[in-house]
């Protein structure tokens, strides 16, 4: 059977690491916060409500400061623990994690100088919470006292004081900071409030019941307390609001009777003081018929009732949020990557090994299994022909442009038949238009691959598309791939992106280079059979020759319209052949030169650099960037905290 120790402690013991850890509720927004999903109470007043009376006798010991103004000045979690019989009472902080504190006067101060650590010794405020344990024998609590207190048989963390004028030393903003600060705990829907009010002054003006009814208004978070019951004038008595008439809550209002401050400065113990609180209800004439729902042990024993309550009700989802968390942050872990160690040799294989990632994602690119490939299809595809159909052979092979062409060549003595030397230099100045889409194709498969390199390197990704004109989603997608696999580590993408760049750049150079080479080719060697095999010129049937009819008009032009346009189709028709195999050649000459090669030895010169570096040298390529480094030291320590708490909770036998 799940008992009430067993659950609150489960709870504390949760709370103390996430404090640990600095899981505070609702400080760090990039993690979720496993300290705001546990059940606690927040004790809530007003500036000399008896708020820190009232902690002080749940605990059993005057720990708290006292003073005038905002003595609180930072949350304070108190975390009691039942000791067994006979041990020595004695408090922790979990900022001395290896000391006790017998002597409470010690724990005061100790709690005054922690607050002055953080916000000066000014009437500043802070939001970090003070956590301190209390162990104790005969009140069944242990204190816990940090800007953050939890409790074993309760969870009680102690706010600023509500204030609603700025004194000296403090700014304007003080009233509307500590409300700030106060709202943020009791606004969580597992938050409990135990709202402190004095009796001696109207409910209806109580800061802490105005707060409370704001953030529940169902009141079934808030507790309500009286204090100074006997500071009340004579005559009147609190029972209107004791008693649900006056303002009514779920749960029944409680009464406490403080030690006064006379009692205070004598140091009266706080046996004595719970033993005379007794004594003041069961003796009341107004209050006896309530004594046994009275007092700061009734308050203790109720609040830890329906503190159990709430952490049993609360489990199932606490548990469901540890074990998505862990899945969560340990996927964050894969994806930031594990800590790199520090010997040569590991760090040696741990930058081959991510050489080796990125060329096996390079190559996934290229070959299909990632965008990249098909956009270098679409060069050959689509861009090529297309460049191809736009080459200006119409106006180069047009009958005035012919006529020029072979009447310059034939010089003074007209040709016979064929005009061949007029044919060679149609062709060859026509071939040389091959040269512009042959380096375009060249170039736009450089900067596909190229695309790649720019991923590793420190140039953003608009700057990458820019770059390259790969304006569609496969490039950016392309991109982005690329960019994660090494963005931990700035400097060997500075070393990966410089080498892959000077491959790329030599690879491109010789694409190009072979791509003019097969151009060149076609215009050094023309296919004489293409030619042999065009139908002869005659001008008859009878195949006799033509004689003109003025033989006079014969001399005007040396050759006839239709002789020039022969000439041109037949220069079209050639030209159209070696279009189609460039078209054919470019891409294997290309993808030879470029894929293929990229493919191969992309980094084989980077290896070989590697190879050479010393210790320091690597160890330097591996530096990683720091807001990344930090990132993932907080999920680590993210990780044993869900990981701590699963611990905790699975060592629990909860009853069904």
């Amino acid at each position: 059977m799940t008992t009430m120790e067993s659950l609150i402690g489960l709870v504390n013991r949760i709370q103390r690491a996430c404090t640990v850890l600095g899981d505070y509720g609702g400080v760090d927004n990039a993690f979720s916060s496993l300290w705001e999903a546990l059940p606690s109470v927040a004790v809530v007043g007003g500036q000399s409500s008896g708020k820190s009376s009232v902690l002080e006798s749940i605990v059993g010991r005057d720990f708290l400061p006292r003073g005038s103004g905002i003595v609180t000045r930072r949350p304070l979690v108190l975390q009691l623990h039942k000791t067994e019989d006979g041990s020595q009472e004695y408090a922790e902080f979990l900022h001395l994690p290896k000391r006790r504190f017998s002597d409470f006067a010690v724990v005061r101060k100790e709690i005054q100088d922690e607050t002055d650590r953080i916000t000066g010794k000014t009437k500043q405020i802070s939001p970090l919470s003070v956590l301190h344990q209390c162990y104790a024998q005969d009140l069944n609590l242990c204190l816990l006292g940090l800007l953050c207190f939890a409790v074993v048989n309760l969870t009680l963390i102690d706010l600023p004081g509500l204030t609603k004028v700025a004194v000296e030393g403090q700014p304007e903003s003080i009233v509307q900071d500590i409300e700030t600060m106060v709202r943020t705990y009791v606004e969580k829907p597992n938050c409990i409030i135990l709202a402190i009010s004095p009796a001696n002054q109207d409910i209806a003006t109580s800061d802490a019941i105005k707060l409370a009814r704001e953030v529940d208004p169902s009141g079934e978070r808030t507790f309500g307390v009286l204090t100074k019951l006997d500071l009340m004038d004579k005559g009147t008595n609190a029972l209107d609001v004791l008693e649900g008439r006056s303002y009514r809550l779920q749960h029944p209002w409680v009464g406490i009777v403080n030690r006064s401050q006379a009692d205070i400065n004598k140091n009266v113990d706080m046996i004595v003081a719970r033993r005379k609180e007794r004594e003041y209800f069961a003796t009341s004439p107004d209050y006896g018929h309530l004594a046994n729902k009275m007092g700061s042990e009734y308050l203790a024993k109720l609040l830890s009732k329906h503190l159990e309550s709430a952490i049993r009700a609360r489990i199932p989802s606490i548990t469901s949020l540890i074990n998505k968390t862990i899945d969560e942050l340990e996927s964050e872990m894969d994806h930031l990557g594990r800590p790199i160690a520090v010997d040569a040799g590991a760090q040696l294989y741990t930058i081959l090994e991510l050489c080796r990632a990125f060329d096996k994602v390079f190559k996934e690119h290229l070959d299909g299994g990632r965008p990249g490939g098909d956009r270098i299809y679409g060069v050959f595809d689509n861009q090529l022909p297309a460049a191809l159909r736009k080459l200006p052979f119409d106006r180069h092979l047009s009958l005035q442009n012919v006529r020029r062409v072979v009447s310059e060549a034939d010089g003074y003595q007209p040709h016979l038949i064929a005009p061949e030397q007029g044919y060679r230099r149609l062709i060859e100045s026509a071939l040389n238009y091959f040269r512009g889409p042959a380096e375009a194709s060249a170039d736009a498969v450089g900067s596909l691959t190229f695309c790649i390199y720019l991923l590793l390197g420190p140039l953003r990704l608009k700057r990458a598309c820019q770059k390259v004109n790969c304006r569609n989603s496969a490039a950016r997608a392309l991109i982005f791939n690329m960019k994660q696999e090494l963005r931990r580590f700035p400097s060997l993408q500075a070393e990966l992106a410089a080498a892959a760049n000077e491959a790329l750049e030599r690879f491109r150079e010789d694409s190009k280079k072979t791509v003019l080479r097969l151009v060149d080719m076609e215009s050094s060697y023309l296919t004489v059979d293409f030619f042999r095999r065009l139908p002869q010129e005659v001008d008859n049937k009878g195949g006799n020759p033509a004689i003109p009819a003025n033989p006079a008009s014969s001399t005007v032009d040396r050759y006839s319209e239709m002789h020039f346009r022969r000439i041109g189709s037949n220069v079209s028709s050639y030209v159209g052949m070696v279009s189609e195999t460039l078209r054919n050649t470019i891409p294997k000459a290309v993808v030879h030169c470029q894929v293929k090669e990229a493919k191969q030895s992309l980094l084989n010169y980077f290896y070989t650099q590697i190879g050479k570096k010393e210790g320091k040298q690597l160890s330097q390529l591996l530096d990683e960037d720091p807001a990344l480094m930090e990132r993932r030291l907080q999920c680590a320590k993210r990780l044993e905290l869900y990981k701590a708490a699963r611990d905790e909770v699975d060592s629990v036998s909860w009853a069904r």
